[in-house]
């Protein structure tokens, strides 16, 4: 069972990678600094979106309009880190 818990941990720390890595791909199409024509690149940005976007479209429906600013990322680390928390401090001491 610790097992278990550990892999949830580690799919976490990894997912959480992946919404940093979907952050900053998403700034470099903005500011025209990565081409999105280039096949490559295209492939990664359809991976990072079809990987994070179904966490993250709950979350922006229910955060208030900021214009431009998309803070649901920030939303989403705060939700892991709070469920790695509990995975940490109140599950793993108590399975054996």
């Amino acid at each position: 069972m610790r097992a278990l818990f550990l892999v949830i941990d580690l799919a976490l720390e990894l997912y959480v990678w992946v919404v940093i890595a979907m952050a900053i791909f998403s700034w470099l199409v903005a500011f025209n600094v990565v081409n999105t024509r280039n096949h490559g690149v295209a492939v990664i940005g359809d991976f990072l979106y079809r990987v994070t976007d179904p966490v993250l479209r709950p979350i922006r429906k229910r955060l208030p309009n900021l214009g431009g600013i998309d803070i649901s990322p920030v939303v989403l680390f705060l939700i892991i880190v709070f469920i790695r928390y509990v995975i940490e401090l109140y599950i793993l001491p108590n399975v054996y």
